[in-house]
């Protein structure tokens, strides 16, 4: 797997600074190992902490909010824990973090609290018509509204 980088500079974040705090932004669990592999390989190469974040959208849920969000917060629970799980396996520190409210801006305000270094998170899979068709994954929103550089890792294809 490839991680490409997409930040408010044209080069690879990695290669210009030290990291100190990490941030993993999972919303699946089965995105949870892929980015945790890749957050944990900066890590180990800077020392870094691996903030694991998953949101719970307080804005989905429509009519039947008390189910919808009770699976959000199953879901945002395990990617935190799988990711943390993952990163403590390589012997490295991580925390975990489970928010409310809109991913993107939740994303960025914990990164910029936090004194975040680095956002890793899943590039989305969305392709051809689906990319005009959607209204947008959480990434590129992160990417406009945080000052903090975004590692997005695309998806690993199991076909």
């Amino acid at each position: 797997m490839t991680a490409t980088a997409h930040a408010h500079s044209t080069a690879d974040p990695a290669a210009e600074q030290s990291f100190d705090r990490i941030v993993v932004a999972v919303a699946d669990p089965d995105d949870a190992a892929a980015l945790a592999d890749v957050a944990t390989s900066l890590a180990a190469a800077h020392g870094a902490t691996v903030h694991a974040l998953s949101v719970v959208d307080m804005e989905a849920g429509g009519g039947h909010w008390d189910i919808v969000v009770e699976r959000h917060e199953a879901d945002a629970t395990a990617a935190v824990d799988a990711v943390a799980e993952r990163v403590a396996e390589a012997g490295l520190d991580a925390v975990r973090h489970v928010r409310y409210g809109s991913p993107d801006e939740t994303i960025a305000a914990y990164a910029a609290d936090h004194g975040a270094d680095l956002i890793v998170m899943g590039a989305g899979a969305r392709s051809g018509l689906r990319r005009f068709v959607s209204a947008g994954s959480t990434t590129p929103r992160v990417q406009r509204r945080s000052s903090v550089p975004v590692l997005a890792v695309p998806e690993t294809s199991e076909e």
